[in-house]
């Protein structure tokens, strides 16, 4: 546990002196470590940092969330980001099959632009099935979405002018299509600050997402194997749903608030960390470029369906 924080420290610092993505280093440099996690002492914690604190930190995104964000945006962006959430899954798990890839891969890189990015990939990659690519599938999916995140972030700005939509649009374009936050930031508030503010609450609404997907996808799962009667909320979405409710209601104070939100950072990046450490370079080389087109057409399908729908409400 302590190499995967060493390895997240490491990444925090060149992300903050040297711009990027902090996941996305914390990811390569644990993939430069990969030796520890096959034999010796640090084994055991390179497993509960990719597994335990990774719940743990996904649990405590909900104190990022209050229901007054999500009905402060009015009904069109949610209608718009809960159907786009949908359908974008919906579209990955067929685009995976006529693909050739598994149902898994096409739940977890559709989950993963649909909702929010690395996180939500991580988020889904705890309740799916493991499999011998499990860790591989993940960490690709991973570097896809931040990859073509940090892609969007430049050229959906430039790109939406064309189409005259008022910044309001502009911005429930940019936070519903671009996977991560930061990005989603960057985006919105390099077109205004009311593009930006709009940007960063739907973005916000699309996180708010995770909890249904991952629960239903828990619960689906554990039924088809065969467990559906025995099945129970994972604890981590408890925690979530705890949080969010208590942060709605003000119960939380700013301080402690914004505690939680810094250790959630730092045990996403270090459970991240761990991740990269799991990882095979060779394993990632055999992903293919079937992968490759189908998160590249996950996420066109979702930019070119939440810009159908603005052009035709407006």
């Amino acid at each position: 546990m302590l190499a995967s924080l060493t390895v997240a420290v490491a990444a925090t610092f060149l992300s903050e002196h040297y711009g990027g993505p902090v996941m996305l280093f914390a990811l390569l440099l644990g993939m430069a470590f990969y030796f520890l996690s096959q034999e010796g002492p640090c084994v055991p914690g390179i497993e509960v940092a990719s597994k335990r604190i990774l719940r743990f930190a996904v649990a405590l995104l909900g104190a990022q969330i209050t229901t007054a964000d999500i009905t402060s945006l009015g009904l069109t962006p949610v209608v718009i980001v809960g159907g786009s959430v949908i359908l974008t899954m919906l579209f990955g798990l067929v685009a995976a099959r006529i693909a050739g890839l598994s149902r898994g891969f096409g739940i977890l890189t559709s989950g993963a632009v649909a909702i929010c990015g690395a996180s939500a990939a991580l988020a889904i990659s705890s309740v799916l099935p493991k499999s011998v690519n499990h860790e591989r599938d993940t960490a690709f999916t991973v570097i896809g979405v931040t990859a073509l995140s940090t892609i969007a972030m430049i050229a959906y700005p430039a790109a939406i002018a064309y189409f005259h939509l008022d910044h309001a649009a502009i911005g429930v374009f940019l936070g519903g299509t671009i996977h991560d936050v930061a990005q989603v930031v960057g985006a919105g508030f390099t077109v205004s600050e009311e593009a930006g503010n709009v940007a960063t609450f739907t973005k916000l609404l699309r996180v708010a997402m995770l909890l249904p997907v991952v629960m239903t996808l828990s619960f689906l799962l554990r039924a088809r194997d065969g467990g559906g009667g025995e099945w129970r909320l994972p604890g981590f979405l408890v925690v979530f749903a705890a949080l969010v409710l208590l942060n709605s209601a003000g119960l939380i104070p700013a301080t402690v608030l914004a505690a939680i939100k810094s250790v959630s950072r730092w045990c996403l990046v270090t459970a991240i960390a761990a991740l990269g450490m799991q990882t095979s370079l060779k394993a990632m080389a055999d992903v293919g470029g079937r992968a490759i087109a189908l998160i590249v057409a996950e996420t066109l399908f979702l930019a070119l369906l939440v810009l159908g729908i603005l052009i035709w409400a407006t």
